[in-house]
């Protein structure tokens, strides 16, 4: 009895058996090898659709940023770390008169505001152990997989500046009623963690519930405990109202993750094949 996986005999004239398609077989020799037997097997169908969902599976890599992937986050991310090697190896009194430029505070805020609201936003306070530094390379990468480079700078920027302002004119309103010094007026006022703060309330929204609910509750959680804590209370009130503006964007940020989504989608429908 012929096995049942056996290629059928072919005879010349006759039409090549299917699945042996551009295969020679000799005349007169009635079993030869097809393409089953000589190393040309077919994937199983289990395999071929499992294919794409071993591609789906997250990367590690995908945690940090990319000069390609996350250009903003990647090139933000290099201009602190030069910051802050200026502050580890500058002379104390050139770092200090760096800050109290970049600073802030009531005095420069009138006089160039555009100025020290940017260059504020490139020191990082503690430097780059601090914890807001690390929340920063993470966030930000995250958000901007989300929603773009230009809508992360917006959500930062909008965080840093509110908050900034939020805090620094009821400062200078008790400074001009003489209800706090003059030198509060000059207080050194610069750091990332306003932008940082906004940018994680952002994110929140744009996560599956079971993270990005846990995400704002420790995060906010630690806000509320460096307020309960007293140590500077116009810094801690400002990270709570930077919290506040990312949450507050949530409607805008997923309305933009899901258009950024759809034209991901159409780009890949176009460079299917077929």
């Amino acid at each position: 009895m012929e096995r049942a996986d056996a290629v059928p005999d072919v005879t010349p004239g006759a039409p090549t058996p299917a699945g042996v398609e551009g295969v020679r077989l000799l005349d007169g020799v009635p079993r030869q090898r097809g393409p089953a037997e000589t190393g040309c097997r077919a994937r199983p169908v289990a395999e071929v659709a499992a294919a794409p969902a071993r591609r789906r599976l997250p990367h590690p890599w995908r945690l940090l940023p990319t000069p390609t992937g996350t250009p903003f986050t990647f090139t933000f991310a290099a201009l602190l770390l030069v910051t802050a090697s200026v502050a580890e190896h500058a002379a104390p009194a050139l770092l200090h008169a760096l800050y109290q430029g970049s600073s802030t505070d009531v005095v420069h805020l009138v006089r160039t505001p555009v100025f020290v609201l940017v260059a504020s936003a490139l020191w990082i306070a503690g430097g780059v152990t601090s914890p807001y530094a690390v929340v920063l390379l993470l966030v930000l990468t995250a958000l901007e997989r989300r929603i773009g480079g230009a809508r992360t700078a917006g959500v930062f920027a909008l965080g840093h500046v509110l908050a900034t302002l939020a805090t620094e004119v009821p400062v200078g309103l008790g400074v001009l009623l003489g209800w706090l010094p003059v030198s509060s007026a000059h207080r050194l006022d610069y750091g990332i963690s306003f932008g940082v703060a906004a940018s994680v309330g952002a994110l929140a929204g744009l996560l599956r519930p079971w993270l990005g609910w846990p995400l704002l509750v420790l995060f906010g959680g630690t806000l509320i405990q460096d307020l309960v804590a007293y140590t500077d209370p116009m810094t801690n009130w400002g990270h709570v109202m930077a919290l506040a503006i990312g949450i507050a964007l949530w409607p805008w940020v997923r309305r933009a993750a899901r258009s950024r989504a759809s034209r991901k989608a159409a780009v890949r429908a176009q460079r299917r094949p077929g």
